[in-house]
C-alpha cells in the first residue's frame, strides 16, 4: 500500500474535543471523511489539520447562479478576538487528542517528527491555520502560535483580513478579484520566513500571490488547489502562478473538492477519478513530477464518491496508475514531495 501524506482537511472543527457532539478522531465514524480507522484503511499516514474559523452567524443568500456559473459573495471579515479564541480551541483541542491517544497519533514539527511518527505507526498531524484571521497586526500571536506547534499558514481564507483579500468562490472567473497584500501582510510573510513557517497561497487572490511571490524566500505552496486551464473556478490556479511555483521548487496540494476538479464546477459527487488524475497530470506537465502533491479538502468539500472518505485514498492511487503514472511517481505525489518541500521551508 502506498504511504500518502495529506496537504489539506476540515477535519478539525469535528473532533469530539473541540465539540461536544463531535467524532471520536480514534473510533470509526460513518459521517464525514477522516477518523483514525479509515487513515489506515486508506494508506493515510499524517496531514495538516486546518484550523479554520467559522463566522458567529453563517451567511444567508450570498450564493448567486446564472445560465453560466455561479459566484458567491465574499465573506465578511472576523473579529480578531472572536477568532483568536476560536483558534485557541481547536489549538488546544488537538493537543487534548494528541494526549489521550496514546502514541496512536502526534502533532509535528519537523520532517523527522512525521518519520519517526510513521516508523512507530502513529499518525502524524501538523497543525496549519487556514486564514491568519487571529493573528494581530504587531504579529505577537504568530510567535505564541509558532511556539505552541504552528508550522503552516494561509494568510487569507476566501474573505478579507487585516493582511490580504481572500479570492470569492465563482466560476467562470479570474483569482484576479482584488488588491494585493496590506502592509501588514508583507510584515506576515516576511515574519513568516523568519519563524519558517510554510506559507499557503490557497485562498489568496491573486495580486496576493504575486505579493507572497516577490517578497517571500521560500517555496510558493498552495496546499488544496487545482489548475484553472481545466476548471475555471477562482479557486484555481493560472498557468502564471503555477510557473511562479514551479520557479520556486514550490508544491501545489491537487484538492478533491469536484468544484475545483470538474470542468463544468458542478457540486456533482458521481465525478469520475479520471479527471481528478487529470489534473494531476496537467500540473506535473507544468511544473515537474516533484512539485505535485496530494491536498485533499477532507470535510471541507464534496469530494468524488469513488473516494468517499479517507479509506478510498487508495482508489486515488490507483486511477493515478490507470493514467500512467509509474510507481516512483506516485509516491513522489502521494508522500515525499510534501516531505521535500518542508525539509526546504522548515
Amino acid at each position: 500500500m502506498i504511504e500518502i501524506f495529506d496537504g489539506h482537511n476540515d477535519s478539525v472543527h469535528r473532533l469530539l474535543e473541540y465539540r461536544p457532539d463531535g467524532i471520536d478522531f480514534l473510533t470509526r465514524s460513518s459521517g464525514g471523511h477522516l477518523d483514525l480507522p479509515r487513515a489506515v484503511d486508506g494508506g493515510l499516514t499524517g496531514g495538516l489539520f486546518a484550523m479554520f474559523v467559522h463566522p458567529e452567524q453563517r451567511p444567508m443568500d450570498n450564493l448567486t447562479v446564472t445560465k453560466t456559473g455561479y459566484k458567491v459573495r465574499l465573506a465578511d471579515a472576523l473579529d480578531a478576538s472572536y477568532a483568536r479564541r476560536k483558534t485557541k480551541e481547536m489549538l488546544d483541542a488537538l493537543k487534548r487528542l494528541e494526549a489521550r491517544a496514546d502514541r496512536k497519533v502526534r502533532i509535528a514539527t519537523s520532517v523527522e517528527e512525521i518519520k519517526a511518527a510513521n516508523d512507530s505507526g502513529s499518525f502524524a498531524i501538523v497543525m496549519h491555520m487556514e486564514g491568519a484571521d487571529a493573528i494581530d497586526a504587531d504579529l505577537v500571536e504568530l510567535e505564541k502560535l509558532y511556539y505552541r506547534g504552528l508550522r503552516s499558514l494561509g494568510l487569507v481564507w476566501s474573505r478579507p483580513n487585516i493582511f490580504g483579500h481572500g479570492v470569492p468562490f465563482g466560476w467562470p472567473g479570474s483569482p484576479d478579484t482584488g488588491p494585493g497584500l496590506t502592509d501588514a501582510g508583507r510584515d506576515l510573510v516576511k515574519a513568516c520566513n523568519r519563524l519558517r513557517i510554510m506559507i499557503d497561497v490557497s485562498h489568496l487572490n491573486e495580486k496576493g500571490f504575486w505579493d507572497v511571490a516577490r517578497l517571500s524566500d521560500a517555496p510558493l505552496v498552495a496546499t488544496h488547489s487545482c489548475a484553472h486551464a481545466i476548471c475555471a473556478s477562482t479557486r484555481n490556479l493560472t498557468d502564471r502562478q503555477l510557473d511562479a511555483i514551479r520557479a520556486s521548487d514550490g508544491v501545489v496540494g491537487v484538492n478533491f473538492s469536484v468544484k475545483c476538479v470538474r470542468p463544468d464546477a458542478q457540486d456533482d459527487a458521481d465525478t469520475p477519478l479520471h479527471m481528478l488524475a487529470r489534473h494531476v497530470q496537467y500540473l506535473v506537465d507544468r511544473i515537474g513530477i516533484e512539485r505535485v502533491a496530494i491536498g485533499s479538502d477532507f470535510d471541507g468539500a464534496t469530494i468524488p464518491a469513488a473516494v468517499k472518505d479517507a479509506s478510498g485514498l487508495q482508489n486515488v492511487i490507483a486511477s493515478l496508475r490507470a493514467s500512467g503514472f509509474e510507481e516512483d511517481a506516485i509516491r513522489k505525489i502521494a508522500f515525499d514531495n510534501w516531505m521535500r518541500v518542508f525539509q526546504l521551508t522548515w
